[in-house]
Formats: C-alpha cells, sequence, structure tokens
C-alpha cells in the first residue's frame, strides 16, 4: 500500500513539475473564447463548432491576394503533410474578406490547391466583419492597378483554435515553418 501511494505521489510531482513546452507564435496573455459562427461553403453551412474535435486554424484572407495568402497557405499546407497522421486532427478555414469576388465554389477550388481538407467560407459583408471582428482582423479594400483592380489590406496571422474551443496562440505572416509544426504538435498534446 505504502508503494502504491509513493507511486502515485510521485506522478503527482513528476506531472506538477513538468515544464511547460516552449511556443514560437504569439501568445494571448490569456485564452479567448472563440465564438461560435456559421458562414457558407462550396457544400453549404458550416460552423465552427462542427470541428470542436479538432484545432483550428483560423485565417482570414481572398482568393485574388497577390503574396500573402498564397504563402501562408502554403506553409500551412507543407506543415500539415509533415505532421502525417496528426494532421487529421487540424483543421484550416479560410474565411474570404473578399465576398464580392469570392465566391464559396471559387474559395473551395483555391483552397484544396494547398491541401484536400482546407475550407473556404464566405457569407454577406455584414456576417464576415462579424467574425472578423472577433479576433480583431483588420481588412480594407482599396484602388490596384488597372490590371489587378480593387486590392485588399488585412491582418496576416492565423488564429490556432484548440479544442476547448479558445485561442491563445497564433501564427504571424512568415513564421517558421518548423517551428508552427512545433507549435501544434504541443497544442495537440497540452491543450
Amino acid at each position: 500500500m505504502k508503494r502504491l501511494l509513493f507511486g502515485l505521489l510521485m506522478l503527482v510531482v513528476t506531472a506538477a513539475c513538468r515544464p511547460e513546452p516552449t511556443y514560437y507564435g504569439t501568445l494571448w496573455p490569456s485564452p479567448q473564447q472563440a465564438d461560435d459562427f456559421t458562414l457558407t461553403s462550396a457544400t453549404g453551412p458550416v460552423s465552427l463548432s462542427d470541428y470542436a474535435d479538432k484545432v483550428v486554424l483560423l485565417y482570414f484572407g481572398y482568393t485574388f491576394c497577390p503574396d500573402v495568402c498564397p504563402a501562408t497557405l502554403a506553409d500551412l499546407g507543407h506543415v500539415l503533410r509533415a505532421m502525417g497522421d496528426d494532421a487529421g486532427q487540424i483543421q484550416v478555414i479560410m474565411v474570404t474578406v473578399d465576398p464580392e469576388r469570392d465566391t464559396p465554389a471559387q474559395l473551395a477550388e483555391y483552397v484544396t490547391h494547398f491541401y484536400p481538407t482546407f475550407i473556404g467560407l464566405s457569407g454577406t459583408e455584414a456576417e464576415i466583419a462579424a467574425v472578423a471582428e472577433q479576433y480583431g482582423v483588420f481588412y480594407e479594400r482599396h484602388e490596384g492597378t488597372a490590371a489587378t483592380g480593387y486590392l485588399i489590406d488585412h491582418t496576416a496571422r492565423v488564429f490556432v483554435i484548440d479544442r476547448k474551443g479558445e485561442y491563445w496562440l497564433s501564427f504571424p505572416f512568415e513564421m517558421d515553418r518548423e517551428q508552427m509544426q512545433a507549435d501544434l504538435e504541443n497544442v495537440l498534446r497540452q491543450r
């Protein structure tokens, strides 16, 4: 009996003394609740809560983006490929900030080019603005060239939402892929 109690005590002490993992992304001072939302995909309505059993990587962008969006999605696709079977526990969702041009069908074709399970969502301007506001996402339309038409400046950050429905970590633009992978592996283990 004493050995059993000693073993349990050692297990508790070992768990309590285990250092917190190192994260490379941006950490919030405290976890924020990710409010549920519903927007439209090529196959119909999709809610954030549909993926409560997964870690969600939420990104705001648009298909006509000349640089930041394709680079970010390519990085995320690379990271998921490197994660092997663990990638099945992660869902990438891109919400368009350009609903005027980005139909759900266009979004589906665009995001799956980077990884087959990525989901693209659209909605009305008001619906998208409400979701973006929850995350402090900025976006603003401005005129481009005659060839490009308008462009959209936008926050280039990936929000990591854990299985508790909280976000406390995000990835800035051009974050190292290996660091993103390490952070995601820690999220899958720790939270």
